[in-house]
């Protein structure tokens, strides 16, 4: 292949890549305004000025949709690289102090709500409705949050800080809990809590409910 033709081909790529995102985060500001139910494809092809057979093509079915939105919105940008890898994640791992560790571990979620928060709402509230779409969507997302939360949980434990009430279960469902996006919303969308109220809190309540008492004096 000719260096012609490569670059035509990486140019296309890169083009394509930016259609898709362009197309996802689209539809995620539909989803939110519109709610998941009433969004069409046919709006966020038109929304997004592209065929509602190029949404088609490119991903199927109006959920898988709704979930690379999701995935897009929690990445942050467009790296493909996943969050655990990042230089701020790895960098809050490496915090030998397990107070230290869950605040960090609270702005990181602060910042991961602020920006797909008002989606996962729309996700939780359609779940409940029994829509089957997001009554899957949600569970995937619970599991991989889950997964996320244990390993905050498996952190405290090699710090041996991690309070002697309680098992590595039962710490993982306090913080998974805590970190709950219906929390999040309850504080600054019905009390007008502030972000960095909410940051503030959920740090300290993570804190003093799985960290040894000894930790926080």
């Amino acid at each position: 292949m000719s260096e012609r033709r490569r670059y035509d081909a990486s140019g296309r790529e890169r083009q394509a890549a930016l259609t898709r995102r362009h197309i996802a985060t689209t539809a995620v500001e539909q989803f939110v305004a519109q709610g998941y139910a009433t969004t069409t494809v046919a709006s966020v092809a038109k929304a997004a000025g592209v065929s509602a057979q190029t949404v088609y093509n490119g991903f199927g079915t109006k959920s898988a949709l709704l979930k690379e939105g999701y995935d897009v919105l929690m990445a942050g940008d467009g790296d493909a690289v996943p969050l655990v890898d990042r230089p701020e994640v790895r960098a809050l791992y490496a915090d030998p102090d397990p107070v230290a560790f869950l605040h960090g571990y609270a702005r990181l979620g602060r910042s991961l709500l602020d920006r797909l928060g008002p989606l996962a709402m729309q996700i939780a509230a359609g779940a409940l409705a029994g829509d089957p779409d997001l009554v899957e969507l949600r569970a995937t997302t619970d599991r991989e949050r889950l997964v996320g939360t244990g390993m905050v949980v498996g952190r405290l434990v090699e710090l041996g800080a991690l309070s002697p009430a309680l098992d590595a279960d039962a710490a993982r469902d306090r913080l998974w809990t805590l970190n709950s996006v219906e929390v999040w919303h309850l504080l600054t969308a019905t009390r007008g809590w502030t972000g960095e109220q909410y940051e503030e809190w959920i740090g300290d309540a993570m804190c003093s409910s799985v960290v040894r008492a000894v930790l926080l004096r």
